[in-house]
């Protein structure tokens, strides 16, 4: 883990969706999610930097069904040439998305990733993001995930802390692990300066 990164020029907030922040399918302490995802996106605009929510649009009877309650960005959408939604249909937030292309014509190099659920979506996308080059940092209260359920014979319950840290672990050293969403710094990317 570093203590403060250098600025990122882009913000990607994955799923931040009603039905994972809220209700019985809310993830461990959501309130604490929410408030550092808030933070982040407050202090992105306001630094310049483009601001991508992906929203995820999750199967039929699915928390996060597209067009139903839980499927509702929590946080409100500024919309404009520095902040966009990205629908996705997968994990990843890059795949069949036009993430990649923003990121390039906005003259992005290095992004902050943040959201739920941080062993699959959050992580899938800032896995792409290392393997096309960005550098990627990723504030380890700012993402959250549920716990795993009990295997007979394989585990106990893993907590929700502990495969967040994992979901950051098996990222490998190329990923930049701050504590706190307040460690990250913000800057307009150059082409949208």
């Amino acid at each position: 883990m570093t203590s403060r990164a250098l600025p990122v020029e882009a913000l990607l907030v994955v799923d931040v969706q009603a039905g994972a922040v809220s209700g019985d399918r809310a993830v461990p302490d959501a309130d604490r999610l929410v408030d550092r995802t808030a933070d982040l996106i407050s202090r992105a605009r306001k630094d310049g930097a483009l601001v991508v929510h992906i929203q995820n649009d999750g199967a039929p009877g699915a928390g996060d069904e597209a067009h139903t309650p839980g499927w509702a960005l929590h946080h409100p959408v500024e919309a404009g040439p520095t902040e966009v939604v990205i629908r996705k249909t997968v994990d990843d937030g890059f795949h069949r998305t036009s993430l990649g292309g923003l990121l390039t014509g906005s003259g992005v190099r290095a992004l902050a990733v943040c959201g739920v659920m941080s062993e699959m979506c959050v992580q899938a996308t800032a896995r792409t993001a290392l393997a096309l080059g960005y550098r990627v940092v990723m504030p380890h209260d700012a993402h959250a995930t549920h716990d795993i359920p009990a295997a007979p014979g394989i585990s106990d319950v893993v907590p929700a802390a502990a495969v967040s840290r994992v979901a950051e672990w098996a990222l490998g050293s190329e990923l930049e692990v701050v504590a706190q969403a307040a460690d990250v710094a913000f800057a307009a990317p150059p082409r949208l300066r």
